[in-house]
């Protein structure tokens, strides 16, 4: 025992047993984290996946009859659509505008005051925007006072009020539209893009800021014009940017849950994906059902997510 200790008192073996345990410290810091990460995060992913295969109540497997469910009943697939809606409506026009504002901001005096005016639904939280907005899309029958922003406004004009988070004809026309196209998705798609506009309008403002003016100099130098600079020199070096942007907006409007709920609770075929799992999960009780509606949720939304990191990792190359 004496030899033992002796020959571990020697620099040597104090070095390797240091270098032993060098090895092993970093596993000791991650172990917290890693067992949050398992617990609530890969547990109930793999935990939904179980249930999605399940019945009513999770006592017995039924194979594929609660997928089989999701794309033949008529409320599921008319959620479904309402996504597609907000997928490309939302994502188009918060990105678009997003660019407009980035280009107009950065050409006046009182950048900073208008960039914050416009960021600030960002700071609202969702729940209190969509309440914001239940009282300006506010409708009263006709011939009484209308305290909504939207129908008082109407009123003024001579147009009578609209029942905007009900209505799904077209306004003023009575043309009824296949869903998603009725005048309550477009709705509350608007409050949408109102709060995520301001987003996308600081990130893309970002990436503007990091073009060379020398570049922009030599073009208007040569002779093109604010459109052809745009369209030829901004756009091209700032897509990269608004792709980030886009991917994150995707995600936002595929798993869009709180202005749906607070607005119109998925009533008058409003329904999206998320507002209908938390349904059938917890109205109906139905957790295969629930299940599967979110394993089709992640499914959609992992490609996207996995093209964004993807991204990133090359651009880290690149530089």
């Amino acid at each position: 025992m004496k030899r033992m200790l002796a020959k571990w008192r020697q620099p040597g073996w104090q070095r390797v047993a240091r270098t032993g345990l060098k090895n092993y410290v970093h596993w000791f810091w991650l172990l917290p984290a890693l067992v949050f990460i398992v617990i609530f995060l890969v547990y109930p992913v793999v935990d939904t996946f179980r249930l999605s295969f399940m019945n009513s109540d999770s006592t017995a497997y039924i194979g594929l009859k609660n997928y089989a469910y999701v794309f033949t009943n008529s409320a599921t697939r008319s959620a479904l659509l309402n996504n597609v809606l907000w997928l490309s409506l939302f994502t188009l026009l918060a990105v678009g505008l997003g660019v407009l504002l980035a280009v107009l901001t950065g050409r006046v005096r009182y950048e900073s005051a208008a960039k914050a005016f416009i960021f600030i639904p960002m700071a609202i939280s969702f729940v209190a925007a969509a309440v914001i907005w239940k009282f300006v899309y506010a409708y009263s029958p006709e011939g009484f006072t209308q305290i909504g922003l939207v129908n008082a406004a109407g009123t003024n004009a001579g147009l009578p009020p609209i029942a905007w988070l009900v209505e799904q004809q077209i306004p003023y026309t009575g043309q009824v539209l296949p869903t998603p196209l009725h005048t309550n998705n477009f709705a509350l798609v608007a409050v949408g893009v109102w709060m995520w506009t301001g987003f996308a309008m600081v990130i893309l403002s970002a990436g503007l800021k990091g073009i060379p003016t020398e570049v922009i100099e030599a073009a208007r130098v040569d002779g093109a014009g604010e459109w052809q600079i745009f369209w030829r020199i901004i756009l091209p070096i700032l897509s990269p940017t608004i792709a980030v942007v886009a991917t994150t907006l995707i995600i936002q409007a595929l798993k869009k849950f709180d202005i749906v709920w607070v607005m119109t609770a998925g009533n008058y075929n409003t329904d999206v994906v998320a507002t209908l799992m938390y349904k059938e999960m917890f109205n109906y009780r139905d957790f295969g059902r629930a299940g599967a509606l979110a394993v089709i949720l992640l499914l959609v939304i992992l490609p996207v997510m996995l093209i964004n990191i993807r991204r990133f990792r090359s651009q880290e190359q690149a530089r």
